[in-house]
């Protein structure tokens, strides 16, 4: 008998523009101790089917029309609330995607990592803290009996992650749902998570629900997987059939659109068109036409561009180093963060470097150091022929005309209360760039460049998908036509087809505009296909730098060749290696 058993599921969100149908007949098992994976694009249902079962949607609007979510013998769609929350937490568990928005930043680790032990099992409170404390240890949190009573904030993204992890596995649930537990991380902390996953479930022996839109990692961790497409699952196979010989259109197409299976120097394949309107109703033959391309029609054209001679951006032994200071009313130093220490490198007109490492190796200081957000310790940053450090407010301004910066996170680097149509209009006045009377022309063409269809100009960010957000970000950078662009992390959070269109449309830029781009990311294989040369920092200092390709395949620095072997591939079950 299968540990959990859904049937015919089926999760409709009734709005005000009609019935949103994001869960539409879902039905999979799961056996005690398995792994089974559920991926799909960003809004395909896997998020709003694993919150299902555990009662976590909304209603209204939300409400669950039909289905059956039989957990050893109890029906979890139709237990009472009591039971549910009983089951909840103690026999099943979740990780939630972002640690840092899950994790109650006014509260301790300890407090929160306790609570599901006070809540369901009879135990001092003492016990608890002891039971927290080696959960912390288990998880590899180091130093983990005074880090026990720190709070979120003092945690990097991947210890918080472990945090989440502790926290779910501390009662010992016989089921685990993790929702993107690695996203955004960079590949060796994700490598550390996964493997700590695997470990914990063998010696827990739990089942594993593991929705995520990353497939190499699906293709190293899970059992089974299930494919969700607008709502629907179209196919489910054991991960190694699936990865090699994928039969539903939409499995093909994601495999498709991996950066690590392109050949360098190509467009990457792109999913054509968008998902159907979940809120209309459509069928199996309407699903299909979305790939009913032959074969040779498929976007896949030359990308080259030229490189100059000059150097657009030149970097001298930059030192970009912050204070620790202790302390409340009295503040003392008591010591120094080298968060860049001693960093030289320049970047030609027209090139792309990549700049790879792990989280807190100093690849966002550094951008923020070029484009001056932040005070520069030591060392001399150029724009052609201006110096910034130490330039004045006038001409560090003048010098950000040339320099733009693309944040990882599209809806919190949006104002949202700004139209898209304001939001691209702000650079555009305050730099005076073109006449107020020629600003909406100017607007309409900027958003024709990323893609987007101008009608949307008076839209709010919330109302775009997580693509769309970074197209308008990726446009805002572009309204005062600079020479360079800084891409912090842009497609981190994207699902696999959305992403291929990100890095279409950027190195499509470079090539039409003869931009200079930084192309700062953790996941090697996106870095691989759009950098000319990479660079990897390690601890504040550039360890290695040359051309991709010789980055990649014939790696010289130990510490570069540990971020190459941690990158998962698409194969099937294996351990994942990691650093350390």
């Amino acid at each position: 008998m299968p540990l959990l058993e859904v049937t015919n599921l089926r999760t409709y969100f009734h709005t005000r523009r009609g019935v949103y149908r994001a869960v539409d007949g879902v039905g999979f098992s799961l056996e005690k101790g398995e792994t089974l994976g559920i991926v799909g694009e960003s809004g395909s249902g896997k998020s709003v089917t694993c919150a299902t079962l555990l009662g976590l949607v909304p209603q209204p609007p939300g409400r669950i029309e039909s289905g059956r979510a039989m957990f050893d013998g109890t029906d979890l769609l139709h237990c009472a609330p009591a039971e549910l929350r009983a089951i909840r937490g103690r026999r099943i568990a979740m990780i939630f995607q972002d640690p840092m928005t899950s994790l109650n930043p006014y509260l301790r680790i300890s407090e929160q990592l306790i609570e599901p032990l006070l809540i369901h099992e009879n135990i001092s409170r003492a016990e608890a803290l002891a039971r927290g404390l080696a959960m912390l240890e288990a998880v590899g949190i180091p130093d983990a009996a005074r880090r026990l009573h720190g709070y979120p904030h003092e945690f990097s993204g991947g210890m918080r992650q472990r945090v989440m992890i502790a926290m779910a596995l501390i009662t010992k649930p016989d089921l685990l749902i993790a929702d993107e537990p690695t996203t955004a991380l960079d590949v060796t902390v994700q490598a550390q998570i996964l493997e700590l996953l695997k470990k914990l479930q063998r010696e827990l022996g739990m089942a594993v629900i593991f929705v995520t839109h990353d497939l190499a990692v699906v293709s190293g961790l899970c059992d089974r997987v299930q494919v969700m497409y607008a709502g629907r699952i179209v196919e489910s196979a054991d991960t190694r059939t699936l990865f090699r010989a994928p039969q539903h259109p939409y499995t093909k197409a994601l495999q498709r659109c991996i950066p690590a299976l392109q050949e360098k120097g190509r467009e990457l394949f792109t999913i054509p068109g968008l998902p159907p309107d979940l809120s209309k109703p459509f069928t199996e033959a309407d699903l299909l036409k979305r790939f009913d391309l032959p074969e040779d029609k498929f976007p896949v054209a030359a990308a080259h561009h030229t490189i100059g001679g000059e150097a657009t951006i030149r970097v001298r032994e930059v030192q970009t180093h912050f204070p620790v200071e202790t302390g409340f009313l009295f503040r003392r130093q008591t010591g120094t963060v080298k968060a860049v220490d001693g960093v030289s490198f320049e970047v030609r007109r027209g090139e792309v470097l990549g700049l790879v490492g792990e989280s807190g190796s100093g690849k966002s200081t550094l951008a923020r150091t070029i484009m001056q957000l932040v005070p520069t310790t030591a060392g001399t940053v150029m724009l052609g022929g201006r110096t910034l450090t130490s330039a004045s407010a006038n001409v560090i301004k003048a010098a950000r005309r040339d320099m733009q910066l693309v944040f990882q996170d599209p809806f919190a680097s949006l104002n949202p209360r700004l139209t898209v149509y304001a939001t691209l209009a702000e650079p555009l006045l305050v730099h005076d760039v073109v006449p107020a009377a020629e600003v909406p022309a100017r607007v309409a063409r900027l958003m024709e460049q990323v893609g987007l269809a101008p009608r949307f100009m008076q839209k709010y960010p919330h109302e775009f998908s997580g693509g769309q957000r970074q197209r308008i970000a990726i446009a805002r950078a572009l309204a005062l036509e600079p020479k360079v662009i800084i891409a912090d992390e842009p497609v981190s959070a994207l699902d696999v087809s959305i992403q291929a269109q990100i890095l279409n449309l950027l190195a499509g830029l470079v090539r039409r505009m003869d931009l200079t781009m930084i192309f700062i990311a953790h996941d090697l294989s996106v870095v691989k296909h759009i950098s000319d040369r990479i660079a990897v920092m390690y601890q504040g200092r550039i360890v290695e730098i040359g051309p991709a390709l010789d980055i990649m395949e014939r790696p010289q620095h130990p510490y570069t060749q540990s971020l190459i072997s941690a990158i998962p591939r698409v194969t099937g079950p294996s351990r994942l290696s990691t650093i350390g």
